[in-house]
């Protein structure tokens, strides 16, 4: 009986000390809880009390740099290549004589005059052609009247023949002496037009339109082939062109139908024009080909004007294209700065790009950018990727 009442009260004790176990690790638990939950608590106030000491402590706030950006928009970008070149006309007269020259006799334009083609200029020394031409006149005319007399005799012998009077060699030799006058008197007359040319040589004349653009010949100097293009010059200006020399190394891009833009600076003129004419060839000296362009007939444009000469020799629209001057380099290529807004501020930001032409102050941007994108335009030289911006400039 004792013994049933002792293991009784053992298993009693048991529970007991079981339960008193159970609601103890229930506390831990619980406080372990509470401890956690007021150690997050307690590091929410810690990165507010941070971030409220942050705005507080001006020594440690980072600074952020003043630059300026520009919002990329596509546009049509157009690369030209720019040269000088000059004005020429088509049709310039160096008025030479025909022959050998001669003595100036007589003078019928001055420098400044508008003469048509054809028009007499200079008269030459014609004595020693007059004379020509004279005795060429008489000896075609003596030739003339002995071809005459040989066909009338002719005539009659061959008439009597015809009536069985005289004879066949009557008739031979007389035909063989009307054949050798004609020819005698077609020789003549040649001499005579060559004479007579000869005299139209000592008329100095003009081959084209135009207006006498230089007169250097007096009355009584020697006029001859070797010094004309110095002496006597007729220039049409209804017909002009400019000229330049382009660099090899454009050579596939140019080509007869390319838009030019041509400005004269001294005319105050700006003309659109096309290249009408390329050389396949590469001057050695120039290592280049020439092109012309066609311009209009203008009074204020003059042969040998200087010409600023704009080759359009590629062209795309909806280009992407930032500053030339924003291009950088770093070991790992070429890249420009771009701002890009992050967590309500402004940051610098490499991006790496691909170049294409550029021309003036535009650079064109094969890749890397697009349209809105934030270029730094100025203060981009000593930024680090990351870096704090600011455009305000108060």
């Amino acid at each position: 009986m004792q013994t049933n009442i002792m293991k009784y009260t053992l298993t009693i004790g048991a529970l007991f000390l079981l339960a008193a176990c159970g609601n103890s690790s229930k506390d831990q638990n619980a406080i372990l809880s509470d401890k956690k939950a007021q150690m997050e608590k307690l590091k929410d106030q810690e990165k507010s009390l941070q971030a409220d000491i942050d705005k507080l402590d001006t020594a440690k706030k980072e600074k952020p740099k003043l630059v300026a950006i520009a919002a990329i928009a596509p546009e049509t970008f157009t690369h030209y290549i720019d040269l000088q070149g000059k004005v020429e006309s088509d049709k310039i007269g160096y008025v030479a004589p025909r022959n050998n020259g001669g003595q100036v006799r007589a003078i019928y334009v001055k420098r400044g005059d508008m003469v048509h083609k054809g028009q007499l200029l200079l008269k030459l020394d014609d004595a020693t052609a007059q004379k020509t031409v004279a005795g060429a006149e008489q000896a075609a005319a003596k030739a003339k009247a002995n071809a005459d007399l040989q066909t009338s005799l002719y005539q009659k012998h061959k008439n009597l023949w015809d009536q069985n009077i005289g004879t066949e060699v009557d008739v031979i030799t007389a035909k063989t002496q009307m054949e050798a006058a004609q020819s005698d008197y077609k020789a003549a007359l040649e001499q005579l037009q060559q004479a007579k040319d000869q005299l139209a040589f000592t008329n100095v004349t003009s081959d084209i339109d135009g207006q006498v653009e230089l007169m250097n010949v007096r009355v009584g100097e020697f006029y001859g082939p070797t010094t004309a293009s110095t002496q006597l010059v007729i220039v049409n200006m209804s017909d002009l062109k400019v000229t330049a020399i382009v660099p090899e190394n454009y050579l596939g891009r140019v080509k007869p139908g390319t838009n030019v833009k041509v400005t004269l600076p001294d005319a105050n003129k700006n003309i659109d024009t096309k290249v009408r004419v390329a050389g396949t060839s590469i001057d050695a000296a120039s290592h280049g080909f020439f092109i012309e362009s066609k311009l209009p007939a203008d009074k204020s444009i003059r042969p040998n004007q200087v010409a600023m000469v704009r080759i359009q020799d590629y062209t795309i629209n909806n280009a992407i294209t930032a500053p030339v001057n924003t291009l950088q380099n770093d070991e790992k290529g070429k890249y420009v700065m771009v701002a890009v807004k992050e967590n309500n501020q402004l940051r610098a930001r490499k991006r790496t790009v691909v170049p294409g032409e550029f021309y003036g102050d535009q650079l064109e941007i094969k890749s890397g950018l697009k349209a809105g994108d934030l270029v730094i335009t100025d203060g981009f030289q000593s930024l680090y990727d990351g870096q704090l911006l600011t455009t305000d400039t108060k």
